[in-house]
């Protein structure tokens, strides 16, 4: 009887703290804002001269060509 007692303690512990274990907890606040602010805007600006100084590039390029194929 006491071997019978202690296997259903044993179960009941096993059943509860798994149970408590898998729990999930509440649900999380919601996420802070992250502020786009210098670094986004650095990099934003240096893509825009990188593209303007591309087509730059590319239109001298252009013309280049056409002095070449006029001479």
């Amino acid at each position: 009887m006491k071997t019978l007692i202690y296997l259903l303690l044993a179960c009941t512990l096993v059943f509860i703290l798994t149970s408590v274990l898998v729990a999930q907890p509440f649900f999380p606040g919601p996420p802070s804002q992250a502020p786009i602010d210098g670094g986004l805007s650095l990099l934003a600006a240096a893509g825009g001269g990188y593209a303007i100084k591309k087509l730059r590039d590319r239109k001298k390029a252009e013309e280049q060509e056409m002095q070449d194929l006029d001479i």
